[in-house]
């Protein structure tokens, strides 16, 4: 006939009324050849189709790593999406390995990733939205930057059975792609957590977070009390009126200018307005002091730190609320983490050692600066039991 015998062979496949017709049985062997070099020859698009469909009819053999046949000659569709070569499935989108969050006041910026380590969530949240989001998430890993309310958040998310890594900024910072955006940052917080050698920060309870805050309460209002006494002593030194340094040289102060005819009554009037501020700051401070005298009183671990020379209530109780010693390997890391060792630039096996940097917990470095002064104060006294031969040597 003059119709080719590949024509003559997938119409005769596709239609059973002209197969049973015809006198000539099928023989798939003889026209395999001849199908194969056809689609070859044929355009992409048709290539794929047409050996797909001949597959689908077991004309043609199928290859290895071709796709299971879904529909009328296989599974169904929703069979062939779960299903897999080894007869596992495959984990649902929403259970994420570790998600790393970018927070803010009002927005909160979200990159997860899978067991793979690919980026499968990237989402901005409201702060209303953010419970009800991981209520219905799994137990997950979840990290954020030890920043303004991260402790907050560590806790809330931990009621939810989250397990929540808290990074210092200066670890994250390294992470960061080339422009800086939310989506970069919590990508980056999200790469930061996944390190092996990473150091997190405790998340703290509520009432470390209230006992702190009073110890730092006391010390703003301890420096707005500086800064008042500073701008009175300034102003009072431009009409000619001196007075040693200390807030126990205000009194006498404000008695000078108050008794100095020659300063003019709107200069009296701000100043005895500034000696009225400095007198209500008195005032709070004295009542949070006995408030912390009272917690150090209270709490067991302040009162043995109390009785190492130097260490007053005020430092004995905020080494025994800030700190948690079961996060330090020894006294050493405890150190380095207050920020006491110096600042170490070495390079080519020569150690070079410079001073003690801002790094770590200022106040508290600031706190036992003050303690050691005094222990080196007491010990330079005729027949101080404080001297020792190292302080000697110092």
């Amino acid at each position: 006939s003059s119709s080719s015998p590949v024509a003559d062979f997938v119409a005769r496949a596709a239609s059973p009324a002209a197969r049973n017709a015809s006198r000539q049985p099928l023989s798939v062997a003889a026209v395999t050849p001849r199908l194969r070099e056809t689609v070859s020859r044929s355009s992409p698009r048709n290539n794929r189709n047409t050996a797909a469909a001949l597959r689908c009819r077991d004309i043609l053999p199928p290859r290895p790593g071709d796709a299971a046949p879904v529909g009328v000659d296989g599974p169904t569709a929703s069979s062939a999406r779960i299903g897999a070569a080894n007869n596992q499935l495959e984990p649902p989108v929403t259970q994420y390995k570790r998600i790393g969050i970018d927070t803010s006041k009002a927005v909160f910026t979200l990159h997860g990733i899978d067991q793979r380590d690919q980026p499968t969530l990237r989402i901005n949240l409201r702060r209303a939205q953010m419970i009800s989001f991981f209520k219905k998430l799994p137990p997950v890993e979840v990290a954020m930057e030890a920043c303004g309310g991260a402790h907050h958040w560590a806790r809330e998310l931990a009621v939810l059975g989250h397990a929540v890594l808290l990074i210092p900024p200066q670890y994250v910072k390294p992470y960061v792609k080339r422009g800086k955006n939310d989506r970069n940052d919590a990508e980056a917080i999200c790469e930061a957590a996944g390190r092996p050698g990473m150091h997190f920060v405790p998340a703290k309870s509520l009432s470390q977070q209230a006992q702190g805050m009073v110890l730092k309460v006391r010390d703003t209002l301890i420096g707005q009390r500086t800064l008042l006494v500073n701008t009175l002593r300034g102003h009072a030194s431009e009409f000619g009126v001196v007075a040693g340094k200390g807030v126990g040289r205000v009194g006498s102060l404000l008695a000078a200018i108050e008794q100095d005819a020659t300063i003019p009554a709107e200069a009296r009037d701000m100043i005895a307005l500034l000696g009225q501020q400095i007198e209500h700051l008195d005032i709070k401070i004295k009542a949070l002091e006995a408030r912390l005298n009272a917690a150090h009183k209270a709490h067991a671990v302040s009162q043995r730190l109390a009785t190492i020379p130097g260490l007053g209530p005020v430092t004995a109780l905020t080494l025994a609320t800030e700190i948690d010693p079961a996060a330090f390997a020894s006294g050493r890391h405890m150190a380095a983490w207050i920020g006491l060792t110096p600042k170490e630039h070495s390079t080519g096996g020569k150690q070079r050692l410079v001073g003690i940097s801002r790094a770590g917990n200022e106040r508290l470095r600031s706190l036992l600066v003050v303690c050691a002064t005094s222990v080196i104060k007491a010990a330079t006294m005729p027949a101080s039991k404080q001297m020792t031969g190292w302080l000697r040597d110092l």
